[in-house]
């Protein structure tokens, strides 16, 4: 089998040689330099072997949630009494969360929200949290590792979209064809499948140009490390929660609308 995105990119840059939680399964976790600091990395990757069918690809199921949730939560451990907190990098290259019946009775839901709990709490604990988008960010896999970083950089390269499901079956849901589809995306931003019209909502820090994302050489790597210090930098220097990703030009002009309800909502909610 070939290598995933999120398996390149994180032995791109760990070199692999500092395993925080073993090599085996379908996490990878391990602390690496970066920078003048050291970072926990985290990449779902294919796990062939896995005992539920349904989780075999690089995809966020039963196990995977737990395991993200560890290796999160022991870097915050380990870091409980630092004065200064590890940055933590999600690696992000993640097709679906594992849907099947055993996933639904054993309580996928419950897997996947105990990864976003724990980047939500690392973060609120003084932690940048910062994804990688390598590859798809999709649907709830997305959400429960990657969605809760102070700061989101994506590569824009061929694969890589961030969208609620996989092209083909929006298609088949909005009764559009794939071409169609495209066309409503070129008018309806949010619906669009390209990562420059993501960027434009404000939930981007960064979107990179011009990088091998299948077979990174040594100066695309320096340029997502330049660029994953920065974002730590800028992380460190500003608020807990994600209020940055509505404060961008892009985010105050197209998702106006959704900026004044929430400032309605707070406003009726403190006079309450």
């Amino acid at each position: 089998m070939n290598a995933s995105r999120g398996q390149i990119w994180f032995d791109a840059l760990t070199s692999n040689e500092h395993p925080a939680s073993g090599t085996e399964g379908p996490i990878r976790s391990a602390d690496a330099p970066l920078g003048d600091t050291t970072a926990r990395f985290i990449a779902v990757v294919p796990d062939p072997d896995n005992r539920f069918p349904r989780a075999t690809d690089n995809v966020v199921g039963l196990e995977q949630g737990w395991l993200l949730a560890r290796a999160v939560r022991d870097a915050m451990e380990a870091d409980r009494d630092a004065p200064v907190k590890r940055p933590i990098v999600a690696i992000v290259d993640v097709k679906s969360q594992a849907y099947g019946r055993r996933e639904e009775l054993l309580g996928v839901h419950l897997a996947c929200a105990a990864g976003v709990d724990a980047y939500a709490s690392a973060r609120l604990a003084g932690h940048p949290v910062i994804a990688l988008i390598v590859g798809p960010a999709m649907s709830g896999a997305f959400l429960a590792h990657g969605y809760q970083a102070n700061r989101i950089i994506a590569l824009d390269a061929s694969g890589i979209a961030v969208h609620a499901m996989g092209k083909e079956a929006a298609a088949r849901v909005t009764r559009r064809s794939v071409e169609g589809l495209d066309e409503l995306g070129d008018r309806v931003l949010p619906m669009s499948y390209k990562m420059s019209a993501y960027a434009k909502l404000g939930l981007l820090h960064e979107l990179i140009a011009g990088i091998n994302a299948d077979a990174p050489g040594r100066e695309d790597i320096d340029r997502v490390q330049s660029s994953l210090i920065a974002a730590i930098d800028d992380a460190r220097k500003g608020p807990r929660d994600l209020s940055s990703r509505l404060e961008s030009a892009d985010a105050k002009r197209i998702r106006a609308a959704s900026i004044e309800v929430r400032k309605r909502m707070v406003e009726q909610w403190d006079a309450s």
